[in-house]
Order: structure tokens, then C-alpha cells, then sequence
């Protein structure tokens, strides 16, 4: 049994559908049981949440999930009614109705259980099974989605628990060094740790859902990342690099730029009120990156940063653990982008995080925050100089096509 994803862009028009069905043809032709997970057609989703901001300033979250769910359902029907019209029998589903259980988290559900049943009696009738990506449904029968790349997760999902390879088709041959819209010149992996993945996906990059990779390590999925549309060899992501492929030091550099920096001056109730901060923040779904705190003059200054968009929830979260306190400043910068070198090589690599600050000196870029793990080292940066950070840290580690 293999599971494959088809992403927006591959299933954005009815011939694009049709070619995905023929691709699918061969596969079956071979023998293959195929799991076949679809997101939304194009900018679907994008396009139904507009519409809901032309009835409602604030949509309720289940009523906004029961729209966006839509989306996938239209996709997986064609899907299988091309795959029919060739003369490959095969059926579609919503998740929900396969068992994808998830926990009540409207927008952001998880998903909890997977009841696999029914996809197994379909696979053994010869049918290609198509699965809508990106929802699931509540104990109590209420429709969820995953969340944005949820479809990833969804395929991914149901790859763990057939214990089967999960493939992963987008618009991009595999995943690259860099974004190659920022360096054309990026070079493609061959192979790639989970824990490379996971980083440089939570850092900005375009390549897999974060959980989805999540999933993957922890149940040992074997993924692949291929072009929809074209034969050329993609990504495979792996536990461990084969020994006899050479360890790079850093794998790849990405920008996100949809970062905004919260600083709080001074900082009033010490490391007791910053631990009430950050839970409260949590509690609210809220992830907090790029933490420092500098005293200055018997003064504490805390600064850190979180996805943009999250704004208002850190406001309203900040004035309701400080409102005894006073004579503190909310300040905030939605003008910075979080560049980031990742690499299991770094672990064993000295040096490398005095190349990464001296790539960046060099073409004069000031750095705002730095935070490190074992496989990464991030730092903010002005948003207008992101493009340039990412391309003197590719030049500078070795990252592109004719530094091989």
C-alpha cells in the first residue's frame, strides 16, 4: 500500500486532475494499492475564507470549519471520477467518514484516532481510495480541520498507521537548500533527516507541515517529495543519512518572514510573571520564539517573537497578566524576518555559528536576536534584508547547484 498527496496547485484545474489520474493509472497498473489524499482545488481555501469575511467580521470557528471542509470534498470527487472515466475503479471520502478522529480544536484539530476499516475493505475490492486532506471529526460528530498543510498531516496520518510509504506531490521537484525563488541556483536534496525537516518546516519553509513530520519521525514513515508533473528524481526523507553519503554542515537556510517582535520595557514581576506570561500564552495556542532578556540599570527588558497574525492575542494576553502592574511599554515590529541555518552537521561542526554571523557582517546586515539548538541557529533581520541574509548564508555554507 502506498499513500500519495496531491497538493492545491496539482489539483487546481480539471486538467491537471485528469493527468494526476492518468499518473495514478500507471501506479495501479503495477499492482499498487493506492491511498490517494487531495487538498482543495487551487486557492480554494483562501477564496471560501474570503467569502466568509463578506458575511461575518468574525466567523465562528466551527461554522468556518464546516466551509473550509468543502474544499477538499470537491477535489477527492473529481479525482475519482476521472480515475472511473479510465477505467480505474475507484471511490471518494471525507475523512470523517474513514474514522479520522480529532481532538475539538476548531481550525487546529489534532487528530486522535484512526479507524482504518472501511480504507481496507476498499483497497481490498481494487479501488483506489481518494481521501479529503485537512479534516476529521470530533467524538461527538462535529467537522474539524487541521489547520493550515493539514492535508500533509492527514496523508502522512493514515501512511503511520498502514505502516506504508507516504509520497508528497507539489508544484517543486523535492526540497531544496533555500527557497529557490530567493536563489534560483538552490540545490535539490537527495536525502534528508526528519529532524532537519522538522526544523527548517517550523522555520518558515515551504516544504512539509511541521506535524506531518512529526507524525513521520515518530512512527518511522517513509517519505518522499517529488514533482507532480515531472519524472526528475525528488527528496527522501530518512531517520539517519546513508553512511556513505557525506554529512553536510548545513542542509539548508530559510526566511520567514511572518514574524513580529514583541518587546516588553521594562519587564515588571520578574522571572515569576514571565513564567504567568508565557503559560497564559500557551493556554491561547500561542508559540513564542527568539526569547532574550537584557538588564539594564536594575531594570529587565523581555523581547521575543511570535507568528505574525498573532497580534491581538498577545495584547490582550500581556495586558491581562500585567494590569497590576504599572509603568511597563508594549512595543511591537511586524518589519522582521527570522532567517535560519539548519543542519544535523552543526552538531559535530565547530565554527559554524561564527560563519553564519560573519556571512551576515559581511554584507552588513544587523542582527536583532539569535537563538540556537543543536541542528540550527536563528536570528532576526531587518525584513527588507531577508533575501539578502539567505543568500550570503547559501553562498557562504556551499548550498547551491555549482558548489557541488
Amino acid at each position: 500500500m502506498i499513500v500519495q498527496k496531491y497538493g492545491g496547485s496539482s489539483v487546481a484545474t480539471p486538467e491537471k486532475i485528469r493527468s494526476i489520474a492518468e499518473k495514478i493509472k500507471k501506479r495501479v497498473e503495477t499492482g499498487e494499492k493506492l491511498v490517494v489524499v487531495v487538498s482543495a482545488m487551487g486557492k480554494t481555501t483562501n477564496n471560501l475564507i474570503e467569502l466568509a469575511g463578506q458575511v461575518s467580521k468574525e466567523p465562528l470557528p466551527r461554522e468556518l470549519d464546516m466551509l473550509l471542509a468543502t474544499g477538499e470534498q470537491v477535489s477527492a470527487a473529481l479525482l475519482a471520477m476521472s480515475l472511473n472515466d479510465i477505467g480505474v475503479p475507484a471511490v471518494s471520502y471525507n475523512a470523517f467518514q474513514l474514522g479520522m478522529v480529532t481532538t475539538g480544536a476548531f481550525c487546529n484539530a489534532r487528530i486522535v484516532d484512526l479507524d482504518m476499516a472501511k480504507l481496507e475493505r476498499e483497497l481490498e475490492r481494487r479501488h483506489v481510495v481518494v481521501v479529503t486532506g485537512f479534516q476529521g471529526i470530533t467524538p461527538e460528530g462535529e467537522v474539524t480541520t487541521l489547520g493550515r498543510g493539514g492535508s500533509d498531516t492527514s496523508a502522512v496520518a493514515i501512511a503511520a498507521k498502514a505502516k506504508a510509504r507516504c509520497e508528497i506531490y507539489s508544484d517543486v521537484a523535492g526540497i531544496y537548500t533555500c527557497d529557490p525563488k530567493i536563489c534560483p541556483s538552490a540545490k535539490k536534496l537527495d536525502y534528508v533527516t526528519y529532524s532537519e525537516v522538522l526544523e527548517l518546516s517550523s522555520m518558515g519553509a515551504k516544504v512539509l507541515h511541521s506535524r506531518a513530520v512529526e507524525i513521520a519521525k515518530k512512527y518511522n514513515v517513509e517519505l518522499y517529495c517529488a514533482s507532480t508533473f515531472s519524472d526528475e528524481r525528488g527528496t527522501l526523507v530518512v531517520s539517519t543519512l546513508p553512511e556513505w553519503l557525506e554529512q553536510p554542515v548545513v542542509t539548508g537556510v530559510t526566511a520567514d518572514p511572518n514574524q513580529r517582535k514583541v518587546t516588553i520595557s521594562p519587564m515588571p514581576g520578574g522571572n515569576e510573571a514571565m513564567s504567568v506570561l508565557f503559560t497564559a500564552l500557551a493556554e491561547k495556542s500561542v508559540n513564542v520564539d527568539m526569547i532574550s532578556t537584557v538588564n539594564d540599570n536594575g531594570h529587565s527588558y523581555l523581547t521575543f517573537t511570535v507568528v505574525e497574525g498573532k497580534g491581538a492575542v498577545v495584547r490582550s494576553t500581556v495586558e491581562e497578566v500585567f494590569s497590576s502592574y504599572s509603568g511597563w511599554r508594549l512595543t511591537e515590529d511586524d518589519r522582521v524576518a527570522k532567517i535560519s541555518a539548519v543542519g544535523v552537521g552543526m552538531e559535530s561542526a565547530p565554527g559554524v555559528a561564527a560563519r553564519f554571523f560573519s556571512a551576515l557582517c559581511r554584507e552588513k546586515i544587523s542582527m536583532l536576536g539569535t537563538s540556537t539548538s543543536e541542528i540550527k541557529i536563528s536570528t532576526l533581520v531587518a525584513k527588507e534584508n531577508a533575501d539578502r541574509a539567505v543568500k550570503a548564508l547559501v553562498e557562504e555554507f556551499g548550498l547551491t547547484e555549482h558548489q557541488k
